[in-house]
Parts: C-alpha cells; structure tokens; sequence
C-alpha cells in the first residue's frame, strides 16, 4: 500500500525541509516532496512535524519493553547488555509491534567485575545455546570474563560468532554504584581487547561512570562511551580528550539523575506519558536507583554542554532495563527518551540538536545507513507528533502515529 503523509513539518534528521510530503510504499520511503500519488492513503499531518522514528542509544530490553518502547515512537533500541544479539533475534526484526534491536551479547569484564553485583543471588555465569537466522545453534557467551589480555582477545571472536553487533567493556571499580573495590579491567586488558574488537571491525562501547575509567577507555582506543561520568565536574582537558579521540558519548542523564536519588515522578505525572504506562512501568519510574546521592546533575549537566561544544557527537540514551529490574528505577523504555531529549535541551543544546541525538547521529555512529532519517530509500521508521518539536522539545510526547517498516500505529493514549 502507498501511504502519502502530507501537509505536517518534516524533519529529517538533521533538518526542516521546505518539503512537506513523505511518500511511503510498503517499508520504504519512496519519496520526499511532491505531490501524492493518485490513490494513495492519506495521512493529514496538519499542524504536526514528521521525524524520524527515534534512537534509545542504551537499553537492556525484552519483547515487552520493546513493544513499549514503540508506543512512545523510539523504533530502534540499541542494547548493550543482553541476549538479543543477531543469531537470535529474527523474532524481533520480522515483528513490526516491537521496536528494532542491536545488541552487544554481553560485555567483557573481569570475574566478580561490574555488572555482577547486579545479578541475582546464585546466578551462575555460561552459556546460552540460541538459535541462529539460519537455523543453527550457536553459543552466546554469556559472561566473557577477562583478568587477562590473552583472554580479552579469546572472548572478541566468540562474541562476533554470537551475532554481537559491537563489543562492550565494562570499566567500572563500583564506587558509583555502591559497591566500591569491584575487580575491574586493567589498561592492558582492556587495550587488547578494544584492539581484536578492531580487527574484526567491530565497533566497541565502553561502560565508564568516573572520569579515571573514561581516560582508560580513551587511551585504549574507544569508539563510543555508554554513559558520561558523573563523579566529578569535567576539566578542560578530559573534554579535549574525548574530543580528539573522536568518540560518540551516550550520557544518560536519566540514569544518572536516578543514580542521585532524583525519581522519574515529574514524567510519570504527565498525562501524555502516565496514560500509556501499566502500573508496574509507573511504579518503577517514580522510584530512582539511589545508588550516588551525593552527584550533582548541574555538573552532568555542564560537562554535556562541554562535550557538545567541543563537537562530541552526543546520542540519547536512557539505560532502561527490562521488568522485573524495578532497581532500574527512574527510567522506562520509551517516555524516557523523551525526557533524556529534554534533559538534553536544558543542557545547553538547542531542540534540533537534540533531536539530532536521537535519530540521525545515532544512525550513523552504529552504521545503521537504512534509518535514522527521513529520505528516499530509506526504512519507513516515522514518528508523527503535534506542534513543533524543533523549537519545543516536549513537542515530542504530543504523539499521534509511529511507522515501523512502513507498518502503521496510531499512538491514542491507553
């Protein structure tokens, strides 16, 4: 079916086009600006902006925080801990109720090292026998732990056997979590490891909370950060340094705000987004993960606006979790993209920057070529929204319909 959306705003991941049709057939954008074809169905965008379906750059997610996630216009989740890795997750990519998934199986870190702590008690690390696209089975490693470079370098190529779509090194000693004196990768490690991820032309991510982590991360070669450090205010010289290395940072300010105690109660309360969550969902975002309260989020706050200046690719990010991880508290999946995008507004980026975060810089960080914005060829991943989210940022929870793969959802409220 031909579907022409006409007469709203379009932005296309970067920004406002004059155009203001977008022509979809089937699971692809066929074309931008023009008129409609003749029989196609038509979707009056009137007073609305069409954007790109949205990023959530870091999650931990399951089918139903996928599905949610879809409700709140987020079309592609990029998870970085978990088994939805590419030799298992057809059932995703061929389900147009869920948002897509790319994983990094699980990251690499030493025994005991982050995120054990996490795990419930009696959990026993091994491996995870998934069936792969071609029907196969094929081994998940699940936790590649690592004390040595030698080891470091065996788990890479299990991990792109797997299906992992880049490779994640948890660099984290637990001092912001709680749990200070966890065993954590040490430079050497954590340097051959990065460098046999490269080999093998992966992308690799690093989990680093502390500005001590992120300068290991950086002088080992890192591509990208999963979160922004939050254990002091940035200086000069850690921006100028993730800045020359050319790596993208997901901040997280959800996360890290729920880290010093601050509750996601202000989103839950706002009917766009209470109405759309089940209790559960609403009883974890009005809790916070508490583990850091003596964080300042102005500090967060300030070294987001640092690294934007500098001209550090930021992307959002939330560090949702799957139920039933109610210690995640603070964020969902979904309503909290939306908030990371205003969190990122009050930082000192304007709207269209943010929303540049969330669709057309995440896309093209994780190599995915076929979405993030609006243009012919392209995957039919929209979101349509009331008003103006290009000047205002909440504009983006005024949510009236999502398309994944030019598959269609109305957005009315539950």
């Amino acid at each position: 079916m031909i579907t022409a959306i006409i007469n709203g705003q379009v932005f296309d991941g970067e920004r406002v086009l004059e155009d203001t049709t977008v022509v979809l057939d089937g699971s692809r954008i066929t074309a931008v600006g023009g008129e409609a074809p003749a029989g196609a169905e038509i979707v009056d965008a009137v007073g609305g902006t069409l954007l790109p379906g949205l990023f959530d750059a870091h999650v931990h997610t399951s089918d139903e925080a996928l599905a949610l996630a879809l409700r709140f216009g987020i079309t592609t989740e990029l998870e970085m801990q978990g088994m939805n890795t590419g030799a298992v997750r057809r059932r995703v990519s061929e389900n147009d109720s869920l948002a897509d998934v790319r994983s990094a199986g699980f990251g690499i870190t030493p025994p005991g090292g982050h995120p054990s702590e996490l795990m419930p008690k009696g959990f026993k690390p091994g491996g995870h026998r998934g069936r792969g696209d071609g029907g196969a089975p094929r081994e998940v490693p699940l936790m590649p732990f690592s004390t040595t470079p030698e080891e470091a370098v065996g788990f890479v190529p299990r991990l792109v056997e797997a299906g992992s779509d880049y490779i994640k090194f948890m660099v984290d000693d637990g001092s912001v979590e709680g749990h200070p004196g966890l065993p954590m990768l040490d430079q050497a490690t954590l340097s051959a490891g990065v460098a046999e991820a490269h080999r093998h032309g992966m992308l690799t991510i690093a989990h680093t909370l502390t500005v001590d982590a992120t300068r290991m991360a950086i002088e080992a070669g890192i591509d990208g950060f999963a979160h922004l450090f939050m254990d002091r205010p940035h200086t000069e010289e850690i921006i100028g340094l993730i800045a020359a290395s050319g790596a993208f940072v997901v901040p997280c300010v959800v996360l890290n705000a729920s880290m010093m105690g601050i509750t996601g109660a202000s989103l839950s309360a706002d009917p766009r987004v209470g109405s759309r969550l089940d209790e559960a969902w609403t009883n974890a975002l009005n809790t916070s993960y508490d583990r850091y309260p003596q964080g300042r989020l102005e500090d967060v706050l300030a070294s987001v606006k640092a690294l934007h200046d500098a001209g550090v690719d930021l992307l959002a990010g939330t560090d949702s979790a799957p139920m039933p991880l109610q210690f995640m508290g603070g964020v969902v999946h979904g309503a909290s993209v939306h908030q990371e995008l205003q969190y990122l507004v009050r930082a000192g980026l304007t709207p269209v920057q943010a929303l540049r975060a969330a669709t057309a810089a995440p896309a093209r960080r994780f190599g995915l070529s076929d979405r993030g914005r609006i243009a012919e060829g392209l995957r039919a991943d929209l979101l349509l929204v009331a008003g103006d989210p290009t000047t205002t940022i909440g504009d983006t929870l005024n949510l009236r319909e999502v398309w994944r793969r030019g598959t269609r959802m109305t957005l009315s409220a539950s």
